[in-house]
């Protein structure tokens, strides 16, 4: 007989139809959008350099990839804030730690009572898990839509082209080098894992955490904003 509380004994509840239908929808969104961009970013990137030019900076490419995702970050973590209730987020993302934490404890104790207990909480936790995940799929569409061609500017940017056909900035004979503390100089246009760029490895090891500082900076923006109303509220109570 297995013991309460163990993975074999728990159901995860059936998605509804509604939450499958918007899952599947935004995954097709986002390849799409994905597709376009990887089969149209020297236009897509040429028609943004109107606006990402003035961040070209040619002697020191590195800085102007990092400037435009950077700023595509941003926006992305504003767009969220704005359509999801990132407090909310924070809340059930700190009850599902709290509750795998004393899934964890009952376990390792082998209280049994705990464990029945925590069981039958189970499929609330994880409905409400699946529900916060259905959210974020809601409004990844958007972000994508202005992430990814922002990323299609900064491939636009370091392409060299050919002899006959150079890049807008770089070419064959001119290319895109930084130096890199631990391997000297480096070509930013060269594959190192999976055929994935040089520059967005970097890219993506140098801004991602400014992503979570951004998201947590608006977190602590949003909650002092809730605290200031709650106060209100309180002493508008104590008045009345």
């Amino acid at each position: 007989m297995a013991n309460p509380g163990t993975p074999g004994n728990v159901q995860a509840p059936a998605m509804n139809n509604t939450s499958m239908t918007r899952m599947l929808i935004t995954m097709l969104v986002i390849m799409a959008v994905s597709m376009i961009t990887v089969q149209f970013r020297m236009e897509i990137g040429g028609a943004l350099d109107v606006v990402f030019g003035v961040l070209a900076f040619k002697d020191h490419p590195m800085i102007s990839i990092m400037l435009v995702c950077t700023i595509a970050i941003l926006i992305t973590t504003v767009i969220r804030s704005f359509m999801q209730d990132p407090l909310k987020t924070a809340r059930n993302q700190q009850i599902q730690s709290d509750f795998n934490r004393e899934l964890r404890q009952a376990r390792i104790e082998n209280n049994l009572f705990k464990m029945k207990k925590l069981e039958e909480m189970q499929p609330q936790m994880m409905e409400a898990s699946m529900q916060q995940s259905s959210e974020m799929m809601k409004v990844m569409p958007f972000t994508m839509v202005i992430f990814i061609p922002i990323i299609a500017w900064a491939w636009y940017f370091v392409n060299t082209g050919t002899v006959d056909d150079p890049g807008a900035y770089f070419s064959p004979t001119d290319r895109p080098i930084i130096e890199l503390p631990w391997c000297g100089n480096v070509d930013l246009t060269g594959s190192v894992f999976l055929s994935m760029p040089l520059w967005l490895i970097l890219y993506m090891m140098v801004t991602l955490p400014i992503g979570q500082v951004e998201n947590r900076l608006i977190r602590l923006y949003l909650l002092k904003k809730e605290l200031k109303r709650l106060d209100a509220e309180a002493q508008r109570a104590e008045i009345e």
